[in-house]
């Protein structure tokens, strides 16, 4: 029973450090986010533009995915049995990229092919658009946050010059400090900031790729079924 009494106060002993070591993590790492200076308030507020950007474009684009073979099925056959208001009223019900492109294109039917293909083109540029929005702010995040880092590097490598003058060389490491902190953490969380930016753009912008070039194949396949000829009717 002793012997089990001083486990447990031994345990908890190790587990009060490391409660308190954790604590001390914490504290220092505010702390040097503190030292970092001025210039440390738009990096965050950079890093929070692109934590929106990034959540809000990827789950936009995972919306706009349409499972195209269904759809276009379902189309054609609304088509051929000569209810195109029916497949207009699908494609609101929808509510895709794919479905508001076809849709121009239904909307057209009786002109001429060449009516039908600049309606669904048109339409396809509004789409892209609207699936590459903001896109832009997350690659200048990516190139504007390690610049601000590197601004704080060259203010902070400045103060510690002018430490070091105000002082007349007679100086240690601990008096400059402070410059040295702000050089460092600008820096660090500045390329922090633009790597994450400029990965998720790139990820981002791929995922768009593949979905435009989804929409396009959709889009020539749609202008394929117009063209394809009627089915005969018995006699």
């Amino acid at each position: 029973m002793h012997t089990l009494l001083l486990f447990l106060q031994d345990n908890t002993a190790i587990v009060d450090s490391m409660a308190m070591s954790l604590e001390d993590e914490t504290l220092s790492l505010f702390d040097l986010m503190l030292e970092g200076g001025f210039l440390m308030i738009p990096i965050l507020v950079l890093f929070m533009l692109a934590t929106y950007v990034i959540v809000e474009r990827w789950l936009a684009i995972n919306k706009s995915h349409t499972d195209t073979d269904s759809f276009l099925n379902t189309i054609e056959d609304m088509l051929k049995t000569g209810k195109p208001a029916d497949a207009m009223v699908y494609c609101d019900n929808y509510d895709k990229p794919l479905a508001r492109i076809i849709k121009a294109g239904i909307k057209r039917l009786g002109r001429p092919i060449r009516d039908i293909e600049d309606a669904i083109d048109n339409a396809g540029k509004k789409e892209i658009f609207y699936l590459e929005k903001r896109m832009n702010w997350l690659a200048t995040i990516a190139g504007v946050a390690p610049l601000i880092g590197f601004t704080g590097t060259v203010t902070g490598m400045i103060e510690a010059f002018m430490r070091i003058q105000s002082l007349q060389g007679n100086v240690n490491p601990s008096e400059l400090a402070g410059g040295i902190w702000e050089a460092l953490i600008t820096t660090a969380a500045g390329l922090i900031v633009g790597l994450i930016a400029f990965g998720f753009y790139n990820f981002l912008l791929g995922k768009i790729n593949r979905s435009i070039f989804e929409l396009e194949n959709a889009s020539a396949d749609f202008i394929d079924l117009l063209q394809s000829p009627a089915p005969k009717k018995n006699v």
